[in-house]
């Protein structure tokens, strides 16, 4: 085979995987939606009070803050044997999609399966985690370093595409017996995961598989360490913004039933962004796309906050949904090539980790009540924008550094 060709197959060796991850992420991120939405009713179900229910869904974000990074860790030390990590993968999926469905059958039996509901939501979260790093940690181990930036765009399509639908899911799904949509939505993610052996050994096989060994992996320096931590502040900043701030920017100029047909314009900017930041990833990395997307993301969630009407409230969102995109997309590659030593599960791990902590950060302040405080009010409205810009202009100065002296190494070269 000549080099062309072996490279055209890899190419498409590992566009397709970026096509499988981005689907496995669409199901499983719609699988979460469709528990969301039911939980409040098989709570009442089984006799948990209604106020219960956000510390439930608070407690799901602080295991997936520990076991996001643990499987990834796992990950890390299983992917060197091919093949096996498809088949932990599918194992833990299996059992997660078992527990998933069993929940509203276990509901349906009254109060007093309290106790196994609980044990099922938590075999649940707990073994789900496998779906999260795991995959995408074969994109740092086996695919060209100069296509990671497309691929994780196309896989965070997934998770766009899932953030889009997700307001209409919530309309038709409201009124219907949960049993059905959790058997779909459990046996669809299990025969989705199933593939990923198959997609693992096409990727090993590859012409570049046999030229990317696997090095021993490393501990976290102080860059992906300070990464890290902008990441959380970044993610703290789209949960405030989307999750608490969007609705009642939308509601200054639009009526609640017009809602769910607002919120998707964040998602479709997020969705639309990302391939063209990809191209811009590839030649200057992700940190510097991550700072200046923090700081674009900023500047739109003042232009919401500011907005006079809803044409500019509708522009705004699309921005600061793109901006976090952009984020999104460049903290998967820079995790990929931060962690390209042989801990590239660890540091995804820990991206998703970050989102879960700021996920449970929002919650905790929904919990708390801080929304409906008028002193904490501006608070909640400027702290997206504070997030954005005091982590992306961090980030811009680090990769500015990192510049800098890869420039003075050529130089001394």
């Amino acid at each position: 085979m000549s080099t062309t060709e072996a490279t055209s197959e890899s190419s498409t060796t590992a566009n397709r995987t970026g096509v499988y991850l981005a689907v496995l992420q669409l199901v499983f991120t719609l699988g979460w939606t469709t528990y969301v939405i039911y939980l409040p009713k098989l709570c009442a179900d089984v006799g948990i009070a209604p106020t219960a229910v956000i510390l439930i869904l608070m407690l799901d974000q602080a295991i997936f803050t520990i076991t996001d990074t643990a499987m990834g860790i796992a990950a890390d030390r299983i992917a060197p044997f091919v093949g096996k990590l498809g088949v932990f993968v599918a194992v833990l999926t299996a059992i997660s999609c078992t527990a998933f469905v069993a929940l509203p059958f276990v509901a349906g039996t009254g109060p007093g399966a309290q106790v196994w509901f609980i044990a099922l939501i938590l075999i649940w979260v707990v073994t789900s985690s496998a779906l999260r790093a795991p995959p995408l940690t074969l994109l740092g181990k086996y695919a060209a370093r100069p296509a990671i930036p497309f691929l994780s765009a196309l896989t965070m399509l997934g998770y766009g595409l899932a953030g889009a639908v997700s307001p209409y899911l919530g309309l038709v799904l409201r009124n219907h017996d949960p049993r059905l949509p959790f058997v779909i939505s459990g046996a669809v993610l299990l025969l989705t995961a199933l593939a990923l052996s198959k997609v693992e050994r096409d990727l090993a096989q590859a012409p570049r598989a046999a030229k990317q060994p696997v090095a021993p992996a490393k501990s976290l320096g102080p860059v992906p360490t300070f990464f890290i931590a902008s990441m959380v502040i970044l993610s703290l900043g789209y949960q405030l913004h989307f999750s608490i701030n969007s609705t009642p920017f939308f509601l200054r100029f639009a009526k609640p039933d017009e809602l769910p047909w607002l919120m998707p314009v964040f998602w479709i900017g997020f969705n639309i962004a990302m391939f063209p930041a990809s191209v811009v990833v590839k030649h200057r990395g992700g940190l510097i796309v991550m700072g200046a997307a923090g700081l674009l993301g900023a500047l739109a969630v003042l232009g919401a906050e500011m907005a006079g009407n809803l044409n500019m409230l509708i522009a705004a969102q699309f921005v600061a949904g793109a901006a976090w995109g952009c984020m999104l997309m460049a903290a998967v590659s820079a995790a990929l090539a931060i962690g390209e030593t042989g801990a590239e599960g660890k540091v995804v791990g820990l991206v998703f980790s970050a989102l879960a902590l700021a996920t449970f950060a929002r919650m905790a302040a929904v919990a708390g009540g801080l929304q409906k405080l008028p002193e904490y009010a501006p608070l909640l409205h400027w702290a997206p924008v504070a997030c954005w810009s005091v982590a992306g202009a961090g980030l811009l100065v680090i990769a500015a550094s990192r510049m800098q002296r890869g420039g003075a190494a050529r130089k001394a070269q």
